[in-house]
C-alpha cells in the first residue's frame, strides 16, 4: 500500500463552506487528490489543551465556535462517526513517544475540523479522531506529535492539520467590514511570510522551519498568536523524516488572508 500523504489545510472561517472562493473549490477537490482514507486523524487549531489530548467520542456532535455568521452555518451537521479504537491507538503511539496524552471521551467537531471535512468528504462516512494543539508549546512539539503518528499513513489513515498559514484577524475583519482598504505593505509581508515557508520546504531545511518564530519574516504581522500555524508542523512531522513537501494551493482572500495547503509525501 502506498502511504497516504499527510496534509495541512487553511480552513478559514465557517463561511468558506458556502461562499464562492478559490479556497472552497480547493477544499471541495481535496478528496480527489488523495487515496480514499480508512480514517482521519485531525489536529484543529480550535482544539486547545495543555499537552496532547485525543478524543475517543464515538459520535461527536457539533461545536459552533463562531459568532456573527450566516444562520445556515449554525444549522449544518457533520455526522461522521468517531473511532474509539483508533483513538486508543493514537494515544498509545503518543505515549510511546513520551508525550503523555490524555483521552477525552466526549467532544464535538469544531469548525477547524468540520469546515474542511464537510467540503472534502460530504458523505461523512469516514471515522474521525481529533487531536489537540497546545498553544503554550512550540513547532518542535507539534512536529513530534505528528511524527509519533506517521506510521498510520501506511495503514491508509489521513493525518490532517487544520489551521491557517496566516491569521491576522484584526486586519482581515477590518477589510471584510468595508471600513479599511487592503494595506499593500501588509500584503507584501503576507507574501514574504508564505514564500519563506515555501523556500525552506524546497531546500529541505527542517531546522529553519521549526525555528520559524525566529527566522521567518514578519511573524507578528501574520500570526499575532501561534495556534493556527501549529497544525502545519503536525502535518510536517506526520510526513516522516524523508518527506518532500508540496504546496497544493495558495490563493489569497482580502489581499492578506493566505490559504496555503501543503502535502507531505
Amino acid at each position: 500500500m502506498t502511504a497516504m500523504p499527510s496534509v495541512f489545510v487553511s480552513h478559514g472561517g465557517p463561511n468558506v463552506v458556502i461562499e464562492d472562493t478559490e479556497a472552497r473549490d480547493y477544499l471541495s477537490s481535496l478528496a480527489s487528490l488523495l487515496p480514499q482514507p480508512k480514517a482521519i486523524v485531525v489536529m484543529s487549531a480550535h482544539f486547545e489543551t495543555d499537552g496532547p489530548v485525543v478524543v475517543s467520542d464515538p459520535k461527536p456532535g457539533m461545536i459552533y465556535d463562531f459568532g456573527g455568521f450566516q444562520k445556515e452555518l449554525y444549522e449544518m451537521v457533520y455526522p461522521a462517526p468517531g473511532d474509539p479504537e483508533l483513538a486508543g491507538r493514537v494515544a498509545g503511539l503518543l505515549g510511546g513517544a513520551g508525550l503523555s496524552p490524555r483521552i477525552m471521551p466526549e467532544r464535538g467537531y469544531d469548525h477547524g475540523t468540520w469546515n474542511p471535512l464537510i467540503l472534502a468528504y460530504p458523505d461523512a462516512d469516514i471515522p474521525v479522531v481529533q487531536v489537540s494543539v497546545d498553544p503554550s508549546r512550540d513547532a518542535a512539539y507539534h512536529y513530534a506529535v505528528g511524527a509519533a503518528l506517521a506510521q498510520l499513513r501506511e495503514e491508509g489513515v489521513l493525518l490532517l492539520g487544520s489551521g491557517h498559514i496566516t491569521h491576522n484577524l484584526r486586519a482581515i475583519f477590518g477589510i471584510m467590514r468595508g471600513g479599511e482598504a487592503v494595506d499593500p505593505e501588509l500584503a507584501g509581508r503576507v507574501n514574504a511570510f508564505t514564500e519563506w515557508f515555501a523556500e525552506q520546504f524546497a531546500k529541505g531545511d527542517r531546522e529553519a522551519v521549526l525555528d520559524w518564530s525566529n527566522r521567518a519574516p514578519y511573524v507578528a504581522d501574520n500570526h499575532p498568536t501561534d495556534e493556527h500555524l501549529m497544525p502545519l508542523f503536525f502535518a510536517y512531522g506526520a510526513g516522516g523524516a524523508d518527506t518532500w513537501p508540496e504546496r497544493r494551493h495558495n490563493s489569497l482572500q482580502f489581499g492578506v488572508f493566505a490559504w496555503d495547503s501543503w502535502f507531505f509525501n
